[in-house]
């Protein structure tokens, strides 16, 4: 199972970088392969959140569920409907004035058999990639709006 483990110190309270990240409608601001994310309720374990990305050419439509919901420390889905079966799960940690965001994505091979297993180590340099540039953007986002 191919996984990506990325983090980022970003310039926010734990509080507020969680309130953003458990909004679905916030997902294509920072997340660059999600064209668009909606979700059943607010977000609680079990919620449903329903989506469309493109990787690497190829546009996927997805439902995930809210798997854990920890305010402000730790927000977990899985991927429960789509060709791509996936968990991921975002870790929060005050550091210095600002939170540590970990991000950890494990998905199938081949992303479910969409690329093909001989493509996991490319797909997977390239989204390990994506997911650095996607936070860099998170703490962009959340530090020109400030606290």
């Amino acid at each position: 199972m191919p996984t990506t483990d990325e983090s980022i110190v970003i310039a926010a309270s734990p509080e507020r970088v969680f309130a953003y990240l458990e909004d679905p409608a916030n997902l294509p601001s920072y997340q660059a392969t999600i064209l668009r994310a909606e979700s059943d309720g607010p977000a609680a374990v079990g919620t449903r959140i329903r989506g469309t990305s493109k990787i690497l050419g190829r546009t996927f439509d997805w439902t995930m569920e809210v798997t854990e919901h920890e305010l402000p420390t730790r927000f977990a889905l899985k991927s429960v409907e789509g060709k791509i079966s996936f968990t991921s799960a975002f870790t929060l940690a005050p550091e210095g004035e600002g939170t540590r965001v970990n991000y950890r994505l494990d998905a199938d091979p081949g992303l479910g058999g969409v690329f093909g297993r001989i493509a996991d180590p490319l797909v997977n340099k390239v989204y390990s990639r994506q997911i650095r540039a996607d936070l860099e953007t998170l703490s962009q986002i959340l530090t020109e709006h400030g606290d």
